[in-house]
């Protein structure tokens, strides 16, 4: 039997996920029809969890890549490489999952270098191929592929947007933070930690949510949430669980930082 090209991206569990609406179906529906799929929200609100669970309920290999600055459309497609048997080309990861049918999830894609977009628009569209032009190959996506991007419209405050011509090729669905109690309960599964204080946790990070406005750049993520939950479960006090995982991680700011600690206190008491 050959090997499966696709082995190392084969999800070994069920990922956890709790649902916030009607997000499975609605994802469901677009998988069907091989619509690319556009997740934007938050950083943290649970956008790769999403799609690591839909990964699992399709039964499908998930490519995850992290856009980064210095990432470029060669890292995606592929590149020649000397080895003992001369140059080869080695196919990149988003090549590798076009061709043998896996999800590939580009997260926070505008961090990535421009050329990347332009690299995926054949595939984000009818033509559904992906063009390898050091090779002179245009590869046609398999009938199991999929695309899914990522971002956070916060970014655009910083100058960091999809340009309308990759926005055009997706259909979107918006993250935000789950309600309170779904949200409370996830920290509560994820950390390991008391219901009552992951509600206490959650009842923080609404407060640092909407100090927004008075200059801190995000809110605390649930992902955050889920960490000082692990530090409160193995032992920290609040105090220091929620200055280790949330208030030093989110601003260097003195102001902010006292205020949020003041919000610490006015949550767990002390």
């Amino acid at each position: 039997m050959a090997p499966d090209p696709l082995a190392a991206w084969r999800l070994a569990g069920e990922p956890f996920y709790r649902a916030s609406g009607d997000e499975i179906r609605l994802c469901m529906l677009a998988f069907e029809r091989r619509l690319p799929l556009l997740l934007k929200g938050p950083t943290g609100c649970g956008k790769t969890r999403f799609v690591e669970h839909m990964a699992w309920r399709l039964g499908r290999p998930l490519v995850t890549l992290a856009c980064n600055e210095d990432m470029t459309a060669s890292d995606l497609l592929g590149r020649y490489l000397i080895d003992a048997e001369g140059t080869r080309w080695h196919d990149g990861p988003l090549t590798q999952a076009v061709r043998h049918g896996a999800i590939c999830y580009l997260d926070e894609v505008v961090e990535a270098h421009r050329d990347t977009t332009v690299v995926i628009h054949p595939l984000a569209d009818t033509r559904r191929v992906l063009a390898l032009e050091r090779r002179g190959e245009l590869v046609p996506a398999h009938p199991d592929f999929q695309l899914v991007i990522s971002y956070n419209p916060g970014y655009q405050e910083r100058g960091k947007d999809l340009k309308p011509s990759t926005r055009q090729r997706f259909v979107a669905l918006e993250f935000g933070y789950p309600a309170p109690e779904v949200e409370a309960a996830i920290v509560a599964h994820e950390a390991g930690v008391a219901p009552e204080l992951a509600a206490r946790l959650v009842e923080w990070a609404r407060g640092s949510r909407a100090l927004r406005p008075q200059g801190l750049e995000e809110g605390a993520s649930t992902r955050m949430l889920v960490r000082a939950g692990q530090l409160l479960a193995a032992g920290a006090a609040p105090a220091q669980a929620c200055d280790l995982a949330l208030v030093c991680a989110l601003t260097d700011d003195a102001d902010t930082a006292r205020a949020l600690r003041e919000l610490v206190a006015a949550c767990f008491g002390g």
